[in-house]
């Protein structure tokens, strides 16, 4: 794969206030970012709070308490109020139908050079433990796409020292939810490298959990590297596309969080890669984007 920096005239971002969604990336004339035409996915890159993934039976149980509540959450679809560089929320338990708890998520983007930051901080407001999951839902333009090729682009994974890694993947999604492989699988060949094809995403997300990633590359189909995505905090990546025909973006997904196992039936503390906040705390997600073609 060839690695070529890429010398930016400007970046230009913009975002919307609902859901604090970044709607448009702009470099040197050229759109990085899909642009949410509803006939393939008609979002661009939603924030996941406070569930990644669908819970089992869309129901969230909280100190012996149901709630419900679909997949990725509520903040995406919310409206936040710019304050002071910020774009912010803040929830109280009196007006929460889906969530009991008293929080704040502040979202902010900072561009330098060729890498696009984003900073997410959530707040615990209340007076007792906040248990939360929190992630990021890009989807980026596939390079010169023609539904005709064979092969549309390459992903490669690494580690936090920029080690090639070939991940393991122990679950599958079926309707959204975890099934366990009965033996684990090996996502990548020995160089680490996914072909992205029409077929890739054909049952769904691929979910690289437990740490094994904290970057993951896009490449075009000739192999040059057009963005990586970081995040080293990240229990797990996603990468999935809709399963449709002539679909030319490509989801990079990391995630503090993870889909239910099918059947799970426990409270908000004892699921998968769940976060715990102590009242008055805050917990700091921030995962970027750097632009390579």
């Amino acid at each position: 794969m060839i690695n070529k920096y890429l010398k930016l005239e400007t970046m230009n971002i913009s975002v919307s206030k609902i859901g604090a969604e970044l709607q448009s990336i702009v470099a040197n004339g050229r759109e990085y970012l899909w642009q949410g035409d509803p006939e393939f996915w008609g979002r661009r890159a939603p924030i996941l709070f406070p569930i990644v993934g669908k819970l089992a039976d869309d129901k969230l149980r909280i100190n012996g308490y149901e709630y419900t509540m679909k997949q990725h959450g509520f903040a995406r679809d919310t409206e936040f109020v710019e304050q002071d560089g910020w774009y912010v929320i803040a929830r109280r338990n009196d007006e929460a139908i889906q969530y009991p708890y008293d929080f704040d998520l502040r979202v902010r983007y900072t561009v330098d050079d060729n890498t696009l930051t984003c900073n997410w901080q959530v707040t615990n407001r209340g007076d007792e433990n906040m248990y939360f999951q929190i992630g990021a839902h890009p989807a980026f333009l596939l390079p010169d796409y023609d539904a005709k090729d064979v092969i549309h682009g390459y992903i490669q994974c690494y580690d936090a020292n920029d080690n090639v890694v070939s991940p393991m993947v122990f679950s599958t999604l079926v309707n959204g939810l975890r099934a366990h492989y009965g033996q684990p699988k090996t996502l990548l060949n020995d160089k680490g490298i996914l072909a992205l094809t029409n077929t890739t995403f054909a049952d769904d997300a691929i979910l690289i959990e437990a740490h094994q990633v904290a970057k993951v590359a896009l490449f075009d189909k000739q192999g040059k590297r057009v963005l990586t995505v970081s995040c080293q905090q990240a229990d797990a990546f996603g990468l999935w596309a809709p399963n449709k025909p002539g679909c030319p973006f490509v989801c990079i997904e990391p995630w503090c969080g993870i889909a239910d196992n099918a059947g799970f039936k426990g409270d908000i503390s004892e699921r998968d890669c769940i976060h715990s906040l102590e009242p008055g705390k805050s917990f700091e997600f921030c995962y970027s984007i750097t632009l390579n073609s």
